[in-house]
């Protein structure tokens, strides 16, 4: 029986120190480790961790979200767990997986956290639809608009050289040559 770690943070410029420090102190002698999004599916270390925890194990992190990218995606790690006889524990939300009060908690906190991003793209897509009616679409605002690119057009044309064009429309080089070619 061994209690395993995975520690995780999004991004290269965090730190997870203090993730390790505190499986330690709870125990952990094995520790996993990432630096990678939640929302990426190529988590190398959360596989070598699943696969390395055996019968008789635990599985511990600091928080919930440090393990899965979605109420689904955890469900679907303590299962492979469960499936395994390998037990799991959350520090932050206080969830031990090997108790029927933890499991239940695992339940309900699936089920909100589901519930919240129902909610969410359910406002996210009302908010779009509001903005169509009111005649804006997503996305950057076009910066060459087509009085620039008549300009553009109409100079080269002229015979005007794409640098001189660029100065004076206040565009890149690049940018007067991909007008220039839509034309």
């Amino acid at each position: 029986m061994q209690i395993v770690g995975y520690a995780r943070v999004s991004s290269v410029g965090q730190d997870h120190a203090g993730q390790v420090e505190r499986l330690k102190a709870a125990g952990a002698t094995k520790i996993f480790q990432e630096k990678r999004s939640g929302v990426d599916r190529e988590r190398a270390e959360l596989q070598r961790c699943l696969e390395y925890v055996r019968e008789g194990d635990t599985l511990l992190v600091t928080k919930l979200d440090r393990l899965a990218r979605s109420a689904v995606d955890l469900l679907n790690i303590v299962r492979e767990l469960q499936a395994k006889e390998t037990a799991f524990k959350a520090l932050d939300q206080s969830l031990d997986m090997t108790t029927p009060a933890g499991k239940l908690q695992l339940q309900v906190l699936a089920a909100v956290a589901e519930f919240e991003t129902a909610i969410r793209r359910e406002r996210q897509m009302e908010g779009i639809a509001r903005a169509k009616a009111a005649g804006r679409t997503g996305g950057r605002p076009k910066l060459v608009t087509d009085e620039i690119a008549n300009d553009i057009r109409a100079r080269r044309r002229a015979g005007e050289s794409f640098r001189s064009i660029a100065r004076s429309v206040g565009f890149s080089v690049a940018t007067v040559q991909s007008v220039l070619k839509r034309a």
